[in-house]
């Protein structure tokens, strides 16, 4: 029998905005799950009976505090992440609709409290595409630079 047969297994479906302005990034300081610590995209779960567009915009303004306003669908796409939950290995297939924001109103929020609302973003900033390490970024922030053309 190997790892992979006894590991945990679950899907995770969420949607994300990409805020991209002179080679900067929005991304938010997650806390919990499998990228707690890590800079990682604004968005998330996709409630029952909610689209990809509201759970993002919706994400967002619990993440970052501001309202989208215009978007385009830029990807669709997924990773594989490892880690431990409760003290047991799983492997999350993370599924993703990536938006592109075009405008949006209202003041980004460097410092959010983790309420029952937004239970995992201490706030957002903006970051240099250049000078991210990929050890402190989420593969679904790779994966979506990686789509936009930025190497890292």
């Amino acid at each position: 029998m190997f790892l992979g047969d006894i590991m945990k297994k679950i899907t995770h479906i969420g949607a994300y905005g990409v805020l991209i302005n002179a080679d900067k990034i929005l991304l938010i300081n997650k806390v919990g799950g499998p990228y707690n610590g890590k800079l990682d995209l604004p968005g998330g779960t996709i409630e029952f009976n909610e689209t990809p567009e509201k759970a993002m915009i919706r994400e967002f303004k619990e993440e970052v505090g501001v309202d989208v306003l215009d978007y385009k669908l830029l990807d669709g796409n997924s990773v594989n992440v490892e880690w431990v939950h409760k003290g047991e290995l799983e492997q999350i297939h993370h599924i993703g609709f990536f938006y592109t924001i075009n405008k949006y109103t209202g003041n980004i929020k460097r410092n959010i409290k983790i309420t029952e609302v937004n239970d995992d973003s201490k706030g957002a900033a903006w970051y240099n595409i250049n000078k991210l390490s990929r050890e402190n970024i989420s593969q679904l922030v790779i994966l979506v630079l990686n789509k936009l053309g930025y190497l890292l």
